[in-house]
């Protein structure tokens, strides 16, 4: 992922901020304008690419009362998408734009083009999967011009929206979005993970009969694994772990962490684990989410 970078240009009138959204159909990209919009951008949905010049100028020299401005153009413009690049180009020559670029895992969108059922702008002739790989690496050369890349797999609605809101109220402030897992290995391993712990060997509450029923959120489930000494020297050492990644990876531009605990039913030990983590980082003001994958299974 790039680094959100500015560069003062003698004709962009101070204070004033251009914002070109564009990404994957059904990634979240019209939630992100509605973000955007929400904090007080004029915003404009499916501006043609050849009208991108004319807006750029007149924004850059201050016409109309919006100082900041946020453009969606996607693959309903069809094969003029593909004058995109080389445009851009070209217009960061004398303007400052941010391309943010909204993207989701391939069953991501799947399954949310199988829950809305509508057809992707690509086109009917072909099923959703293709149409998605087609766009895809129509998307590419965009996308690395991109100066923002967010993947919006993981996100709610409500939680995307959030996020946007983090990133980008504020040029000082780099948000980042940690996501708790736990899971089971008996049920396999989750694909998204950065940083993955097996809590395998500390005692499990599974053998202990009146702790059997119970999850890693109950107190009694957690004084129980916090009764071993490997418990507190495990969550000492990770902790010291992640207090030194967080900063580098915040610096590094990284939007969004997903950190996952796995013991072998995915019900005690990687639960508790989870939720301890999500109380240490809340109280350095961190922003956590946490989804308890197997706890049910």
């Amino acid at each position: 992922m790039k680094r959100l970078t500015r560069k003062p240009r003698s004709r962009q009138a101070a204070g004033r901020q251009l914002v070109i959204l564009t990404g994957l159909s059904g990634s979240g990209k019209s939630t992100v304008l509605k973000a955007f919009e929400d904090m007080g951008y004029y915003c404009v949905d499916n501006l043609p690419v050849e009208l991108i010049p004319i807006f750029a100028e007149l924004h850059a020299a201050g016409e109309g009362d919006f100082a900041r401005a946020a453009l969606l153009v996607d693959a309903r413009e069809g094969l003029q998408l593909e004058k995109l690049p080389g445009l851009l180009k070209h217009l960061r020559q004398d303007h400052p734009i941010i391309l943010v670029y909204i993207e989701a895992q391939e069953d991501a969108l799947l399954r949310r083009y199988s829950e809305t059922r509508r057809p992707h702008p690509l086109g009917r002739d072909h099923s959703v999967r293709e149409s998605l790989q087609h766009e895809r690496a129509l998307m590419e050369p965009i996308r690395k011009l991109a100066d923002v890349v967010i993947d919006t797999s993981q996100f709610n609605v409500h939680e995307l929206r959030h996020f946007v809101n983090e990133r980008f109220k504020s040029e000082s402030k780099r948000p980042l979005l940690i996501s708790l897992v736990s899971f089971g290995y008996k049920y396999g391993v989750p694909t998204d993970a950065d940083l993955m712990f097996d809590v395998r060997f500390l005692p499990n509450p599974h053998f202990v009969a009146k702790l059997r029923q119970f999850t890693g959120r109950d107190t009694r489930v957690r004084r129980y694994i916090e009764s071993f000494p490997q418990t507190g020297q495990f969550l000492k050492r990770m902790r010291g772990l992640l207090t030194y990644l967080i900063p580098h990876y915040i610096e590094e531009g990284k939007s969004y962490l997903t950190i996952a605990f796995g013991c072998t039913g995915g019900k005690h030990r990687s639960v508790m684990m989870a939720e301890w983590l999500k109380k240490a980082l809340e109280r350095q003001g961190i922003s956590t989410r946490v989804v308890h994958r197997d706890i049910d299974k």
